[in-house]
């Protein structure tokens, strides 16, 4: 009798739901693994983490400039349609591999079943992942800062220096660190709530931008004006550069995976809440830019803010003082949902790297609070957040760089499972309700292609003529990121990681 079978549910409890935890307790001890979490998250919840990690309107928001920028409305609106598209097909390759290995390890740990014979492939994607985890956390965290700080700007003409932004950014951190202390059913509800706050957040900046707009732009405006603020002559290339605006507010899908272990039938609803995020967030993102676009009274009056944040100013200038503040509201409150969510899933990564031995401390990083948090994991993040927020205060150059890793680092995540798809497509004997069938492999090729393309776009100048305050330092911070995983690896990961660790054994398992 496994370990589901003997738990004793109250006569109150769902009949259905109750042979439903069974079942994925059984799906998970039958990959090795022993139940640790309580499974209290539905589909809702589950989605909801999708959701918040993908933000769309606070990603939206904080890089629209990006686009603005670079190619304009036509690079907006286009290169929208066609990165959705694409991260699309790469939410239905994560969807599938994560519905046959429901477990909280997300890419790490498909990367080490599909590849056993690697373990450095699984061991660089697991520090990989949850450092672009944490990074992404800490950038949430000082967006949610540079919100307040355009706040203040914009209701009370007071500009905040670097440290107070700082200081506000370590506070959100550690507010994070609490919330995400507290457990699985305040995390769960609260990305819940997200979705309902991201719909309607979205109508109400819909309405408020189309209807208080002083002057509408036209459809030929929204839909072919090109615009160049980079110094780069080619067009094409300008286009592409607003590319990074559209992936870099989609990223997150996958994060479902980091609570599969908490949700009831996780191989059906994760790979569900994965795919359904991203088309979601497509439209609704949709509806967001066009509304922007629509709206925007003068594109060089943006370029030339003094505001935190340019998005204040094209809501200042379409909406005035009043409204600009309500505006900053709705994805300021989005933004903090935004941010709890990467803690979770990194602390949720560290717990299932230490479970198999690709992380030090073992005995710490898999402990449990009474609210069954992680909570080694969840306050290591937090430390490292609040370390990487000080770089603001002495270079906003060198914390973009930081910024810009954390997106590079999430792709590069992306396109370790993908890789092994496509190179060897019959690495997965046995799929999960999930599958693609007979699309599986051309959808994974597109989908590598796609995340190779955008790797080399992420590290290349964004602006020309280049020097030391435009330069890209990503690469930079990628590659010294990479550097320090690879000397790990040689140091002790090489000797102490061979792969996941069974905490439980099931009689006559095929996995």
């Amino acid at each position: 009798m496994i370990k589901a079978e003997l738990r004793d549910f109250s006569a109150g409890d769902d009949k259905e739901v109750a042979c439903d935890i069974v079942a994925s307790d059984q799906r998970l001890q039958d990959l090795g693994y022993a139940v640790e979490f309580r499974r209290e998250m539905s589909l809702f919840g589950v989605l909801g983490m999708s959701f918040c990690a993908i933000g769309i309107l606070t990603g939206m928001s904080s890089a629209f400039q990006t686009g603005l920028f670079s190619g304009g409305p036509l690079g907006l609106f286009w290169g929208w349609n066609i990165c959705s598209f694409f991260m699309f097909l790469i939410a239905l390759s994560l969807a599938e591999i994560c519905s046959t290995y429901p477990t909280m390890g997300g890419l790490y740990f498909w990367v080490c079943k599909m590849k056993p014979d690697m373990p450095i492939l699984g061991f660089f994607t697991g520090w990989l992942y949850s450092m672009a985890m944490v990074f992404t956390g800490a950038a949430g965290n000082l967006s949610i800062a540079l919100y307040l700080a355009s706040m203040a700007e914009v209701g009370q003409g007071r500009t905040l220096t670097g440290i107070e932004i700082t200081a506000i950014a370590w506070a959100m951190n550690i507010f994070s660190g609490i919330i995400n202390t507290i457990g699985t059913k305040a995390i769960g509800r609260m990305s819940a709530f997200n979705v309902w706050w991201t719909l309607g957040g979205t109508f109400v900046l819909v309405i408020t931008l189309l209807v208080k707009a002083p002057v509408k732009n036209s459809p030929e405006f929204v839909f072919t004006n090109f615009e160049n603020f980079t110094g780069w002559q080619s067009k094409g290339f300008v286009v592409l550069l607003g590319f990074l605006q559209a992936v870099y507010t989609l990223e997150g899908c996958e994060t479902a995976a980091q609570v599969a272990e908490e949700a009831v039938r996780a191989e059906i609803l994760a790979p569900l809440a994965v795919v359904g995020s991203i088309a979601g967030s497509w439209l609704i993102g949709l509806a967001y830019m066009l509304s922007l676009l629509f709206a925007v009274q003068n594109i060089a009056s943006v370029k030339a803010t003094t505001f935190a944040l340019p998005i204040s100013q094209l809501f200042y200038d379409a909406v005035g003082p009043q409204l600009t503040q309500v505006c900053l509201v709705v994805v300021t409150l989005a933004q903090v949902m935004a941010a709890f969510t990467n803690f979770t899933a990194s602390s949720r990564l560290f717990y299932a790297l230490a479970r198999d031995n690709a992380f030090p401390f073992k005995k710490q990083f898999m402990a449990l609070n009474r609210f069954q948090a992680p909570y080694w994991g969840v306050w290591t993040s937090v430390l490292i957040g609040c370390l990487i927020s000080c770089a603001y205060i002495g270079s906003a150059v060198a914390f973009n760089a930081i910024l810009s890793s954390a997106a590079i680092s999430v792709m590069l995540s992306y396109l370790q499972p993908i890789l092994i798809r496509v190179f060897w497509p019959d690495c997965i004997e046995e799929f999960g309700p999930f599958c693609l069938g007979k699309w599986s492999w051309p959808v994974n090729f597109a989908s590598f292609l796609f995340c190779v393309f955008i790797c080399v776009l992420f590290i290349l100048p964004t602006a020309y003529p280049v020097n030391v305050l435009n330069m890209n330092y990503a690469i930079v911070a990628v590659g010294g990121l990479l550097v320090i995983i690879t000397i790990n690896w040689f140091w002790w990961g090489k000797h102490s990681f061979k792969g996941p660790v069974k905490t439980w054994v099931t009689p006559n398992s095929s996995l």
